[in-house]
């Protein structure tokens, strides 16, 4: 059975809308859950791509708690760092090209070299939490063992309607508080699901086709926000006051993980190799409102 692309995760924020995007381009995708192929079990790895002989694959599969990575970095380091060597191992064995999904938390975010600066993709990593630090790992595990056809896709701040997330909680919120307090002092990029599914698409074809070389590549959002800003725009959004949101720091909510605060990402690569970055995060936000509403409807008493 041979299928162009396979997405692993498949059943997460983003890795349903990565299969929605390849079935509405008209793309061959095998899509697995976790249930459907644990990334960390090696023979099952193999099993997988020996079976569907993939183009290419999609690494959506993650730890993507960076709460609970803190309490449990050797279960986060498995998952993100483990299992995405199992894929790449496979991919080497089998000729398939790789895209491994990662996150604007591999960097500090003190200063971004001084004056609030975008990270370039070749920058150099520093996490500040145990998330972080597990998808360093699996993002060298990438390039040591696809040099030629691993690619490193770092996101940031995914919203989208397949599942819980920060703007449907602001959307519930909305309804449920008089006044939400939200963090002003983490700065970074909201990026639609779907945005970024479609620019995964438009890189593995690049890939495919010989224009987008092997390497890092930044999938966020253009400009950015801190999440005080985002929540008041999903506010103004539904129509309602903007100022009913208040802003609050980090060091008030007391997350285990400590976040970056300023880790928007730059998208310069993306020139170099002939494709658009992906639109403003206030775009895609506009734009991916409807699905966003109707995924938090009430639920209708039976």
């Amino acid at each position: 059975m041979n299928e162009a692309w396979l997405v692993t995760g498949s059943g997460g924020l983003l890795g349903q809308d990565v299969m929605t995007g390849l079935r509405e381009a008209g793309e061959t995708a095998k899509g697995f859950d976790h249930k459907g192929l644990d990334i960390t079990d090696a023979h099952a790895v193999r099993d997988a791509l020996a079976k569907h002989r993939p183009a290419i694959v999609i690494n959506c599969a993650a730890f993507a708690a960076p709460d609970k990575a803190e309490t449990d970095e050797e279960g986060a380091l498995r998952i993100n760092g483990e299992g995405t060597r199992n894929l790449a191992d496979a991919c080497a064995e089998f000729r398939a090209h790789l895209i491994h999904i990662s996150t604007d938390y591999v960097f500090s975010g003190d200063d971004s070299g001084g004056a609030a600066v975008p990270f370039a993709e070749d920058a150099p990593t520093c996490p500040v939490n145990a998330y972080g630090r597990t998808k360093v790992v699996g993002e060298r595990a990438v390039f040591a063992c696809l040099p030629g056809t691993g690619y490193v896709f770092r996101t940031a701040w995914l919203f989208g309607a397949g599942r819980t997330n920060f703007v449907r909680t602001m959307i519930r919120l909305e309804r449920e508080k008089d006044h939400v307090d939200v963090v002003a002092d983490q700065c970074g990029q909201p990026t639609w699901t779907m945005d970024a599914a479609e620019q995964l698409l438009r890189l593995g074809r690049a890939a495919l086709g010989g224009q987008a070389p092997a390497g890092t590549y930044h999938g966020s959002a253009g400009g950015q926000a801190s999440w005080y800003e985002l929540a008041r725009e999903v506010f103004r959004l539904l129509g309602a006051d903007p100022e009913r949101v208040r802003p609050s720091t980090g060091a008030a909510f007391g997350r285990p993980a400590p976040r970056p605060a300023y880790s928007a990402l730059g998208h310069a690569r993306w020139h170099t190799v002939g494709i658009e970055p992906i639109r403003h995060w206030r775009a895609g936000l506009k734009a991916a409102f409807p699905s966003l509403l109707k995924a938090e409807e009430p639920a209708q008493p039976m």
